[in-house]
């Protein structure tokens, strides 16, 4: 016998279990378990391979719930058929394995760094995710945040970057100062259109649920009930680290996202995600977790590119 909690995230629970519970009773008499739903969480206690079947099942309502909006008893009778029937379900979407589903697909960790990062941030309240350009470290901690907000853990999203430029000045571009410092801030908004209709983030934005800002605006706050993103920490000093790591307040929760192989500080300041690296280690409710090429999730040339800079191309030019 075997005992499991699953716990539902970024989807609104009523869905998933029913008026009155009736898919979640209904679930517990086809496997013949014992099946519990309190707020987010079920827990199930039986035998390993039920359990497996109904996590399969429960992945699939949630995919369902994303795809259409809402689930029905006949879609709920249908997978349990399909599962009991002898064709199981893919099993590929289960509620332990996705961060957030969106309207064209879910998100969820693609490599073993991604999936000990995304648990990280389950455990810890601080998590540092540390390496080179394209293996996820932004997108995903956006996505946690997200899920967070859309399952009620925290109450806003504050997403924030040091303004460095990156061996090039946006000075003489023209607009007031907010306008100038759009450009550093594009790739935060990128990541939240992928995960929210435009028009969401706006009215989120306006009623100042999320913020996405730069660093600098971050002095000074105290930042309660909220999920709070540092993005290109390896472009903050010492002191601007220490700023942003003591803004944290009650029931608050932060990434901190860099590649210390891309630092564009000048005249050879000390990093400040570098100075938290030695600082830091071994203080509970912090975790730094490491990726590498092996995790990185865009063009496939872009793993080629990273190991090249890092020395890795032995091939000479002929």
């Amino acid at each position: 016998m075997a005992v499991k909690t699953i716990e539902l995230k970024g989807v609104d629970p009523a869905l998933v279990f029913g008026v009155r519970d009736a898919f979640i009773n209904k679930i517990e008499e086809s496997f013949a378990v014992r099946l519990v739903a309190r707020g987010t969480k079920i827990n199930l206690d039986g035998d390993e391979k039920t359990i497996a079947q109904i996590e399969r099942v429960i992945g699939e309502m949630l995919a369902t719930i994303n795809r259409k909006g809402f689930i029905d008893e006949r879609d709920v009778a249908t997978l349990i058929n399909l599962e009991l029937g002898g064709q199981p379900l893919p099993g590929e979407i289960t509620a332990d394995t996705v961060i957030l589903f969106k309207k064209t697909g879910v998100i969820k960790p693609r490599s073993v760094n991604q999936e000990k990062y995304f648990r990280a941030t389950i455990k810890s309240d601080l998590v540092f995710g540390i390496g080179p350009a394209g293996t996820g470290k932004t997108y995903l901690a956006v996505a946690i945040a997200v899920a967070a907000l859309r399952n009620h853990d925290v109450q806003r999203l504050i997403l924030t970057r040091p303004a460095v430029e990156a061996g090039e000045s946006l000075g003489f571009l023209p607009g007031d100062l907010t306008e100038k410092i759009e450009p550093y801030l594009a790739p935060l908004y990128d990541a939240l259109y992928d995960m929210l209709p435009p028009e969401k983030v706006k009215v989120y934005e306006e009623q100042h649920i999320i913020e996405v800002l730069p660093l600098a605006y971050m002095r000074g706050r105290t930042l309660n009930n909220a999920y709070v993103i540092l993005d290109e920490a390896q472009n903050t000093t010492p002191m601007q680290m220490k700023m942003f790591l003591t803004r944290l307040g009650a029931n608050s929760r932060a990434i901190v996202t860099g590649d210390i192989t891309q630092i564009d500080l000048p005249d050879r300041q000390k990093s400040g995600l570098i100075d938290a690296l030695e600082i830091l280690n071994g203080i509970e409710g912090i975790e730094f977790i490491y990726f590498d090429t092996t995790d990185v999730v865009r063009h496939r040339l872009v793993k080629e590119i990273i190991k090249a800079y890092n020395g890795e191309n032995l091939k000479k030019p002929e």
